[in-house]
């Protein structure tokens, strides 16, 4: 199957650079400190954050510091074929929080929070590519809704090579090729790499440009995070006044 055509499209007519259609969420729950909903073309994510409260029984604890437990799953009706739920967390689904708690834990001003913890959890609800990226922004927006200090925003963005072509964002059709996939999650301000995710082994010549294209596009949905922040806050002053 060709993936990019001669004149230079995908197959859903995007170009190699174009994100998918966003949108976003944020502050849906009120039994919950901070949610967010994210889609990013046909998959959807949702994130909920609780805390910080203190560190339950049982979890270790860090004096001096936050701890941030991230709880990532899919729902059996996620994917085109329904899977029961299984209850026992999978390889890689445990892989994928302590992938995230660690990339949190370089934007969140830590030493705030002495003695105490958040807990970061995330349900896909439709898959259909860039689960764990469209997890990561979800979560970055659950944790600004619930007033987590932090150094900056966590954006995510995926990039595939695909018939010799760097393209941004895939979807699951496009991940199927099983092309070089990589993920990266970055502080946009900074330009800090905090975090990246690779599918296969990339070769060196693809490599640089792949992580450029993620990296434009983690500055593209930084813009968009931030103006659903704007938003979100704007209608908080309104509802007070």
């Amino acid at each position: 199957m060709e993936f990019v055509s001669p004149e230079g499209l995908r197959l859903d007519g995007r170009r190699p650079a174009d994100l998918r259609r966003f949108t976003a969420n944020i502050g849906l729950f009120d039994g919950a400190d901070g949610s967010a909903y994210v889609e990013h073309g046909n998959t959807k994510v949702l994130a909920v954050v609780y805390g910080p409260s203190e560190t339950r029984a049982g979890n270790a604890t860090v004096h001096d510091q936050l701890s941030i437990q991230c709880e990532y799953g899919m729902a059996p009706f996620s994917t085109e074929h329904y899977r029961p739920k299984n209850r026992r967390t999978g390889r890689k689904e445990s892989e994928i929080e302590m992938m995230m708690s660690k990339t949190y834990k370089e934007a969140i001003m830590m030493e705030l929070y002495p003695k105490s913890e958040v807990v970061v959890c995330i349900q896909v609800l439709q898959s259909d590519g860039g689960n764990t990226m469209a997890a990561i922004n979800a979560g970055t927006l659950a944790l600004i809704d619930a007033g987590i200090a932090m150094k900056e925003y966590v954006v995510a963005c995926t990039a595939v090579s695909l018939d010799g072509t760097a393209v941004l964002d895939c979807n699951q059709q496009e991940a199927n090729a099983q092309g070089a996939e990589l993920m990266v999650a970055v502080l946009p301000k900074s330009g800090q790499i905090i975090s990246t995710q690779m599918s296969s082994r990339i070769h060196v010549d693809h490599f640089e440009a792949l992580l450029n294209l993620a990296q434009t596009g983690c500055d593209t949905l930084y813009g968009l995070l931030r103006e659903k922040v704007l938003e979100r806050t704007a209608s908080l002053a309104t509802a007070t006044k």
